[in-house]
Parts: C-alpha cells; sequence; structure tokens
C-alpha cells in the first residue's frame, strides 16, 4: 500500500505534475473567495508533524530518488515556522537527492513569516512558492473577498525575494467580468511589475457551481467575458508587463489559447501572435468548452 494518504481532491500546479505531494495541510485556511470552490467540502485543519514524519519516512522505502516535494493542500505555508522546518527536515533527511520543495501561499501566510523565518525555510529546501494574487485591482480584490491589499501582496512578496525563495504568482484572465476588464489587466501589471516574479502563471475564470460568484451569474451582477474578451484581456495585461527575467505560461487546462514565454526576451512576439488571433477569430484554434473543464 503507497505510505502517503490523501483526504478529498489534490490540487497541484502543472509544473508539479513529477513531484511528490504531501498534504501539509488540509483545504485552506482562508477559504472565502467569492471565485473559488475547491475546498468547501475541507474545513481547514493541519496535520500533526509526526504523522507527516512517518508517511515521509515510508514514502522514502517506496520513492527513494524523489527529487522534488510539493507541500499541500491550499495553503500549507500559513502552518507555523517550527512545524514547517520540522517537516523539511524531515524530508531532507529522508530523500539525499531532493533538490527542491515548493509550497502554495497566500498573500497573508507571507505577511505572517519575517525574512530570517523564510531564510531558514530556504536553506531546507523550500525553493518555490506559489502565490496567489489574482489581480492587482483593488476593487476586484476587495469583491472576490480575497482577502489582502495590492500593498500587502507588494510587502509579502518582497519578504521572500528578500529571503532567496523564487515566485510563482498566479493571476485570474476574467476575475472582474465585462465591466471591470481593463481595469483589472491594467492594475495587475502593475502589481507584477512590482513584485516582478520568477514565474507567472495565468489561469481564466471558470466559474464554479456553489461558489458565490457563481450566484452572482445567476443574479446578474457579474457578467463573465467571453473567449475573444478573455485573450483582449491578456494582450492588456501583457502590454503593461516591464519583468526582469520572467518565465511566463497560460498552459493551465481552463485558458483558452496555450500560451508560453520569457517576458524579457519574447514579449513583442507573443503580442503580436495574439494580435493575429484576435484578428482572425478563428474559433478552431480555441480550446472548447468541454476541454477547458477537464
Amino acid at each position: 500500500m503507497f505510505p502517503i494518504r490523501y483526504e478529498g481532491d489534490v490540487y497541484r500546479p502543472p509544473s508539479e505534475a513529477g513531484s511528490l505531494i504531501l498534504q501539509a495541510t488540509i483545504g485552506c485556511s482562508h477559504n472565502r473567495c467569492s471565485f473559488c470552490g475547491i475546498y468547501n467540502r475541507k474545513p481547514f485543519r493541519e496535520r500533526d508533524p509526526a504523522e507527516l514524519e512517518q508517511e515521509i519516512a515510508l514514502a522514502s522505502r517506496f520513492l527513494p530518488h524523489t527529487r522534488r516535494v510539493f507541500l499541500a493542500d491550499g495553503n500549507a505555508l500559513t502552518m507555523a515556522t517550527d512545524k514547517l522546518l520540522r517537516i523539511l527536515q524531515a524530508l531532507e533527511g529522508s530523500f539525499p537527492l531532493l533538490e527542491r520543495v515548493a509550497i502554495y501561499g497566500n498573500p497573508q501566510d507571507l505577511l505572517q513569516k519575517e525574512v530570517e523565518e523564510l531564510s531558514a525555510l530556504r536553506r531546507l529546501k523550500l525553493g518555490l512558492i506559489y502565490l496567489g494574487v489574482e489581480s492587482g485591482s483593488a476593487a476586484v480584490l476587495r469583491a472576490v473577498k480575497k482577502g489582502a491589499t495590492p500593498p500587502e501582496m507588494i510587502e509579502g512578496a518582497a519578504r521572500a525575494k528578500q529571503a532567496g525563495i523564487p515566485l510563482s504568482v498566479t493571476v485570474i484572465n476574467g476575475l472582474a467580468g465585462v465591466d471591470g476588464s481593463e481595469e483589472h489587466a491594467r492594475e495587475t501589471a502593475r502589481l507584477l511589475n512590482e513584485i516582478d516574479p520568477e514565474y507567472l502563471g495565468l489561469l481564466s475564470l471558470i466559474i464554479l457551481p456553489g461558489t458565490a460568484l457563481h450566484r452572482q451569474e445567476r443574479e446578474g451582477s457579474f457578467t463573465p467575458l467571453g473567449p475573444w474578451e478573455l485573450l483582449r484581456e491578456i494582450k492588456w495585461m501583457l502590454e503593461g508587463l516591464s519583468l526582469t527575467d520572467c518565465v511566463f505560461r497560460a498552459n493551465h487546462a481552463s485558458n483558452y489559447l496555450p500560451l508560453k514565454a520569457v517576458l524579457s526576451r519574447d514579449k513583442e512576439v507573443l503580442l503580436t501572435a495574439l494580435d493575429r488571433v484576435l484578428e482572425s477569430k478563428a474559433t478552431g484554434m480555441l480550446r472548447s468548452e468541454h476541454q477547458r473543464m477537464l
């Protein structure tokens, strides 16, 4: 029997497909975002580090050549630093080839940690934080109940970067609906320029049944963007970006058009390609709604 025990559905970034996934926490400590319904059936709790140590020790017998580990669920970074250090020490002691541990975090989690704490985590191979900022618009963040402001996101991200931990930042295209699309795009670009992440991942909004945003759509207070409007919003955002050395990916299944680039090198090529797609409006180039839900 495989030694890792999972509770409910487990989500991980596309780039962690080959990683060993360990549930350090169950659910999401915030769990109030209006667009998110993936943790609604999982009351948040932290797992006992002693229990995790046992799983790690057993996993090392099944997967001794593990090089990468991803700590789930929604924001395992919320755990106290001493608990995270204990988990990281167990991983380093059990997997001699371990190169990197990655983790999901909320902006609030970074603000709860001092630079010295983050530096200690980095020394034990915490090598990437996936940070969901979703939008750079203060109005959009309030509307979706993200629980953090753009200045707080900038401060939290700065702490991680000062500690030497790279950031993979995620934003959600279409989160402002039709009325706020351009502001969402432009303000998100401004926020990203301040954060200057090493990686940028773009998701396109899929409204999930049972969420607050789904109720708003049914009531008529939120109008989602269509495929071409979503691509136009991506173009607006990319136009405003000025990042140092950022790997950009829009390869999540939610995106109508998969995109990838190193923005410092490929930005203009990417914008030209988007212009051509928007001009042609060839639906055969886009993922179907069925494909986006997979």
